[in-house]
């Protein structure tokens, strides 16, 4: 290789930038710089295929489930006030709309479960051709696995 070879700049700076970079260089607040779905992109199901809603959809069950186990140690904390309290609120929670409460939570983890399943076993590579039928097969138990929840929550399997 020759003197002149190395001495000669290869390439200008802006040619090799990745795109977007000078926006996202910008000063100011933090906008959607660059490729990629915009900030409502992270539940927006629209414009996705079946793999992105179920995505957005796990997402949202998932922040359910935080909340709710939040939620739980909220009511667990009843039990320091004392007996009364607690009966008091016994009656709430065993009101057929609560109940029903109930049974949107045991749809969300069954959910959020069985799409994680599918999700991992997609991702480590042993089950990329069956996707889309491992989401439908988790479906079917899911609703499968509700209905006999609902019905056993609602008491009608008591």
């Amino acid at each position: 290789m020759s003197d002149t070879a190395l001495n000669q700049p290869s390439a200008s700076p802006a040619a090799s930038e990745l795109p977007g970079t000078a926006e996202r260089s910008a000063p100011g607040p933090v906008h959607h710089k660059g490729p990629g779905p915009a900030e409502s992109g992270w539940v927006d199901p629209r414009r996705r295929g079946l793999g992105g809603r179920a995505l957005a959809l796990h997402r949202i069950t998932g922040l359910v489930i935080v909340f709710y186990l939040y939620l739980h140690l909220a009511v667990l904390s009843m039990l320091l006030i004392g007996r009364s309290a607690w009966s008091s609120f016994l009656g709430l929670v065993t009101a057929k709309s609560f109940l029903a409460l109930e049974v949107v939570l045991i749809g969300a983890v069954l959910f959020h479960g069985l799409n994680g399943i599918r999700v991992a076993l997609v991702g480590s590579g042993i089950a990329v051709s069956r996707e889309r039928a491992m989401f439908w097969a988790g479906t079917g138990i899911g609703i499968a696995a509700i209905c006999f929840a609902a019905l056993h929550v609602m008491g009608a399997l008591s």
